[in-house]
């Protein structure tokens, strides 16, 4: 197949795509639409392949009058290493003798046109070909998937910023499924010559499931009216859209009362009672007081990795510098050379968060939590973080505002290894 005919099957598949695209601008169907769109995801991929050949090709010249081509040039062959030929062929249903078809599919949301015409969207409302072969009509709303670039600079700052988030297991289960939790609890009996044990029955009593809740962060299209350069215009909403997301998802974490979000730590009445204690100031203070009111309160098989939660001022202002009846120091900071100051309480590993995830324990009132003594790795965030990014226009504001949403539930998975510390009466 010379250059000219490969031309020509090209732009009958342009002809075709276009087609499509207008045909997807008016069709109110939704499952026709995506049929239009699984069809132009094959065809954009075969245009760009074939494009790419075609222009690796040399021009054609012109045969000489008469047809008196040269022997030897009419009876050279095509070289059998012409993969980009071969490709060709075998895209349209040619099979090729030579080469099988073995290129790594390319990341749709991350090409260079697709995020162009994210940010274009975004800024104008503007939906470009590129935009719609991926978008997803389900009512009168037009959506679009965030650009890989910006999801992967997402998803890597809650990891390295999330102080709760970056510490808690993350599931991909289906939502509304049950999730067996197994509690084997064998009992061994002493047996003489003539009694024998029990068989005992391995259960499954317990379970979980998670639903399906929306976060949500809007942003403000006059935010972004400045930004005209595509890094800048990715740096900004990548910026507005973790500062969000950190701080709802951490406070979810630790409070969420699993009404339109995800059931918090403090909030799960699934943790044991006894595990839910009351300190004094004089309490709070003193060694003897979290040793025998918290550390004692822990399961001996939950101990390991276990860790506490509390605002930073709590741990500077009453844990730091405290020691026990011989002096020795019990709560304090080792400063390493690599990873800069470790705070550490008890042995066990000290995370500081916000003020408004935890309360500090000098602004606290009686009754709230100043402190949770906990293995992360037992609370459940259940996403696939996938965000979508949708447009709409604010008459209250008059400016069109976008906001990206991300599907998730958390709780607890096993409430048994959780001691949550309630301030006290002021003594």
């Amino acid at each position: 197949m010379n250059k000219k005919k490969l031309q020509a099957l090209l732009a009958k598949l342009e002809a075709k795509k276009k087609g499509l695209v207008a045909r997807a601008d008016t069709v109110e169907v939704v499952a026709e639409l995506r049929s239009i769109n699984t069809e132009l995801d094959g065809l954009n991929g075969e245009i760009a392949e074939l494009r790419s050949i075609i222009d690796g090709m040399p021009d054609e010249e012109e045969a000489p009058a008469g047809g008196n081509t040269a022997p030897e040039q009419r009876n050279a062959q095509p070289p059998a290493a012409n993969s980009g030929l071969a490709q060709v062929l075998a895209s349209f249903g040619l099979k090729s003798t030579t080469q099988e078809r073995s290129e790594e599919p390319t990341d749709a949301y991350g090409t260079l046109e697709y995020r162009n015409a994210f940010m274009l969207f975004a800024k104008t409302g503007e939906i470009k070909p590129e935009l719609r072969a991926n978008a997803t009509t389900t009512t009168t709303d037009v959506s679009a998937v965030i650009p890989t670039t910006i999801l992967n600079e997402v998803i890597k700052k809650l990891t390295v910023y999330g102080q709760v988030f970056n510490r808690v297991r993350r599931l991909n289960v289906k939502g509304g499924v049950d999730v067996p939790i197994l509690s084997l609890k064998p009992v061994a009996t002493w047996i003489g010559e003539t009694t024998v044990s029990d068989k005992q029955k391995v259960q499954a009593k317990d379970k979980v499931s998670f639903s399906y809740y929306g976060l949500e962060c809007k942003v403000s299209i006059s935010l972004l009216a400045d930004t005209v350069t595509l890094e800048g215009f990715e740096t900004t909403i990548t910026d507005l859209i973790v500062e969000a997301m950190i701080k709802a998802i951490d406070m979810a974490v630790i409070k969420g009362d699993g009404t339109g979000k995800p059931l918090g730590i403090t909030k799960d009445s699934r943790v044991p009672a006894t595990q839910i204690v009351t300190m004094t100031d004089t309490e709070f203070t003193s060694w003897d007081g979290w040793k025998k009111k918290v550390f004692a309160r822990m399961p001996l098989a939950y101990k390991a990795g276990a860790a506490f939660l509390m605002a930073s001022g709590t741990f500077d202002g009453y844990i730091d510098g405290m020691v026990d009846d011989s002096g020795q120091p019990i709560g304090r900071i080792n400063y390493g050379i690599a990873d800069g100051p470790q705070e550490r309480f008890g042995g066990k590993e000290v995370i500081q968060v916000e003020d408004d995830v935890i309360a500090p324990y000098a602004d606290a009132v009686a009754g709230d939590v100043v402190a949770i003594y906990c293995n992360l790795k037992n609370y459940g965030f259940n996403s696939n973080l996938q965000m979508t990014m949708f447009r709409y226009f604010d008459h209250d504001t008059n400016e069109w505002v976008d906001k990206a949403i991300l599907i998730a539930d958390g709780k607890l998975i096993d409430p048994n290894g959780v001691v949550i510390v309630k301030k006290g009466t002021t003594t």
